[in-house]
């Protein structure tokens, strides 16, 4: 019986988190509510303060919750042994992509922007920003110890480069701010053949 009661208090919180990513994705972070969550999820605010304790617990557990999901996506994707550097960057397109369909982006800059002023959910935010970047400097010294120079840059500049890349994209995109005058996802996509090329190139030598 304990057992079973375990679970429905993890299947609690994850309806509880589902409504308040609707909710966000409908409303923005000024519309989110614990009252506005627990009427989507059709339960009483006090399931809320439970689980979570406040709005910012909440908020805060919903996006460790959409965060945690995608980083261990993206980790499996790039220790796939199977996969060369250009195909972990086109899947990692095709991944920016779904997570706009999926609203996660929203939920990023939503709350970034939160974090502008709140300090948890700053924190909460830097340290999602500090995962994304590990795990490309991590692939960035891969690469390095099996190609040796990366030219000008350290691994720590391609880590911080190509976050930011994507970042930025994901920001602009959401915006509405992207044209054939402004292609970041074909930019993104063609930086991808660069990489693709170098990798031909020194299968060659």
């Amino acid at each position: 019986m304990a057992r079973v009661t375990a679970e429905r208090v993890q299947e609690t919180k994850r309806e509880l988190l589902d409504a308040a990513q609707k909710v966000l994705l409908e409303e923005g972070f000024s519309g989110l509510s614990t009252r506005r969550v627990a009427d989507a999820a059709g339960t009483q605010m006090s399931q809320i303060q439970y689980h979570f304790g406040s709005k910012e617990g909440m908020i805060l557990a919903l996006f460790e919750y959409l965060n945690g999901q995608l980083i261990d996506r993206q980790t499996r994707t790039f220790e796939n042994p199977n996969l060369s550097v250009s195909e972990k960057w086109a899947l990692s397109c095709d991944y920016l992509d779904e997570d706009i369909a999926s609203g996660y982006v929203r939920v990023l800059m939503e709350l970034t922007a939160a974090g502008w002023s709140n300090p948890a959910i700053g924190a909460a935010v830097r340290a999602a920003y500090a995962e994304w970047r590990e795990l490309i400097l991590k692939l960035a010294r891969e690469i390095e110890e099996q190609n040796g120079s990366l030219g000008p840059f350290k691994a720590e500049d391609i880590g911080a480069l190509v976050s930011a890349a994507f970042i930025g994209a994901e920001a602009a995109i959401m915006l509405g701010y992207e044209s054939p005058e402004i292609p970041f996802r074909d930019a993104l996509r063609r930086f991808g053949r660069v990489i693709a090329f170098y990798e031909t190139s020194k299968a060659r030598e």
